[in-house]
């Protein structure tokens, strides 16, 4: 009887010890929800960071800055947020959905304008995309995506919003603009500097454009997450040596 006891209060220790191991490998698993322009450049932070942190795994949702907003004020589960623009990471904190004191701006980027490799057309700039022969011009959806909003800030500044605007189609993020015009599907298209290097050998980066607000990107904790000690062991790494030198080596540019 006394046998039957302990090993009954050895399996109950085991089946506790199970459980909490359990329930802390699951509070090992962060949800960073990211630019589409940290695509390529966040993977290889991620898997830093999770050799640096054993038993860590870095799970990444990619898209536009807008759509990710939408999907954490819908609740889901979230636990750091990395916006291409200070507009949408400020209509974060509007919403209470970030903690503000752990938002920090760690990274920049430059806005170009791209043509497909093939491309016979002589244009050096923005200005040339009133030329007749130049149809189709992709941009991100100002709505909703930051380089979109770039976009139509340099645009509008340079007096040319009104005459490019019917030659535009938008995309619902980055990439989809700079696939356009790898595919040769448009004339030319906006894009930050670091999408560009990734897609060389399938298009041609006329000119870095000016005329608009400074594009910085900002990380922040999501409010409702249960995992802020790991969100904010992620965001330290992320401003820390190991993640700018990844991040310079995409063709990021410090904050």
């Amino acid at each position: 009887m006394e046998t039957k006891k302990v090993w009954m209060g050895i399996l109950g220790a085991l089946a506790l010890s199970l459980a909490a191991q359990g329930a802390w490998g699951a509070s090992l698993e962060l949800t960073v929800s990211a630019a589409a322009s940290l695509t390529n450049a966040f993977p290889e932070i991620g898997q830093r960071f999770a050799q640096l942190h054993p038993g860590t795994k870095v799970v990444f949702n990619f898209a536009a800055s807008g759509p990710l907003l939408q999907q954490i004020a819908q609740g889901a589960p979230v636990d750091v947020f990395a916006a291409a623009d200070q507009k949408t990471m400020n209509q974060a904190q509007e919403k209470g959905l970030i903690v503000p004191e752990s938002r920090k701006n760690f990274v920049s980027n430059k806005l170009v304008l791209i043509v497909p490799q093939g491309s016979q057309l002589a244009l050096t700039g923005p200005k040339d995309l009133m030329l007749p022969q130049v149809k189709r011009v992709a941009a991100g959806n100002p709505a909703s995506v930051p380089v979109g909003r770039y976009t139509q800030e340099a645009l509008s500044r340079a007096g040319l919003g009104e005459s490019v605007k019917p030659k535009l189609i938008l995309g619902a993020s980055v990439r989809q603009v700079l696939d356009y015009v790898s595919r040769g599907e448009v004339d030319a298209g906006f894009v930050f500097a670091t999408d560009a290097a990734v897609a060389q050998g399938k298009l041609k980066t006329l000119a870095e454009v000016q005329g608009h607000q400074p594009i910085v990107y900002p990380a922040a904790l999501v409010a409702a997450s249960p995992k802020k000690a790991l969100g904010q062991a992620f965001l330290d790494f992320l401003a820390g040596p190991e993640s700018v030198a990844i991040l310079s080596k995409y063709g990021f540019g410090q904050p």
